[in-house]
């Protein structure tokens, strides 16, 4: 791999803060780099397409030159960040430590890659906007190409899962829907934002905040109503947020609501059955307490069924956050040694 001093100097200093952090003795090699997102560029909301990236790559990538390893592509959650979950800052996951323990119990070595999707509105939902930029674009091609391009992997899709929490859930089966044929196998932790939204309640802050400056000091709904208008239901004509809520004037806008509605994956998921039959593999998860997403985890889940897509769903005691390090590593990191091409022994 080829990188600047600048870049090299950030890597360091990023293995270093890891380092630092507790119990975070790791058995693999982690980096954080620059990459450039070409779907990127433009955005209205002026984020840089300059993205960070968090990569562990295994701990014999830098003993055998001549091994290839499949790649888990993980996407954080809403106001999320990669450095949270790489142990740069102190988090409810580690995944370094997490992806270590489950090497210690016997998965595949692989590389796990983690974009930075934490944008002016605190999250990008992985979607396609004019707003934040084609981020279903850049993780799909810009990010999969780069990582192809500059680490030993296992280019074909055989060799890829997808994975995610919360806002990464979403992005997780919302990217496996619409994109067949880049990644194998997908596993979806707690996914928010599964059924389509039948009201404007509760928008009513959403609507009183004007300018970015009220967005930082409003409260989580608030920030996440705007974060789903913003690439959802986009207008390049409306700024300061350059979106439209499904409300105005206290008014619900059936139209606007409609555009929402229209992502969400249970709503979705129809249209794109012989996309999600190409899979090899599907598991999701949420904890018993994570109501509404429990209940949608289930009804995805059914609705595969009906169409006799295998898949596994399951429900655990906890809740958003508790367990999401033990699932890592007791889960989804042992999934992803069953089901991706390659790993152990692979040369």
């Amino acid at each position: 791999m080829k990188r600047t001093a600048s870049a090299m100097a950030f890597v360091l200093v990023s293995c270093l803060a890891l380092a630092e952090a507790p119990q975070a003795k790791l058995q693999g090699t982690y980096q954080r780099i620059k990459v450039h997102g070409k779907s990127l560029e433009g955005n209205l909301e002026g984020d840089s397409p300059d993205r960070d990236l968090s990569v562990y790559l295994p701990p014999s990538y830098e003993k055998d030159r001549n091994r290839r390893y499949p790649v888990v592509y993980l996407l954080h959650g809403y106001t999320d960040s990669d450095d949270r979950w790489f142990g740069l800052i102190k988090h409810f996951i580690n995944t370094p430590v997490a992806v270590d323990k489950a090497y210690v119990a016997g998965a595949k070595e692989m590389i796990i890659v983690m974009p930075n999707a934490y944008t002016a509105f605190q999250g990008s939902m992985y979607s396609n906007s004019v707003t934040t930029g084609d981020w279903e674009a850049f993780i799909v091609h810009d990010l999969v190409t780069y990582v192809d391009g500059h680490y030993r992997t296992l280019p074909v899709a055989a060799s890829r899962g997808l994975a995610g929490h919360s806002m990464g859930g979403y992005g997780t089966v919302r990217i496996g829907m619409k994109y067949p044929g880049v990644f194998s196998s997908l596993y979806a932790l707690s996914p928010c934002c599964m059924a389509p939204r039948t009201d404007g309640n509760g928008l009513a802050k959403a609507e009183a905040t004007k300018t970015f400056d009220d967005l930082t000091q409003a409260d989580f709904g608030t920030k996440a109503a705007w974060a789903s208008a913003a690439v959802w239901s986009p207008n390049p004509r409306n700024p300061p947020f350059f979106a439209d809520l499904p409300v105005k004037n206290g008014e619900l806008l059936p139209a606007v609501l409609a555009k929402w509605a229209a992502n969400a994956p249970l709503a979705m998921v129809d249209q794109y059955i012989p996309n999600l039959r190409t899979y090899k593999a599907i598991a999701l998860d949420a904890g018993d307490m994570d109501e509404p997403i429990a209940t949608t985890v289930r009804s995805l889940a059914q609705t595969l069924k009906a169409y006799g897509i295998a898949n596994t769903a399951e429900i655990y005691s906890g809740n958003h956050v508790n367990h999401v390090m033990d699932r890592v590593e007791q889960k989804m990191m042992p999934f992803f040694s069953e089901h991706l091409a390659g790993g152990k022994g692979t040369k």
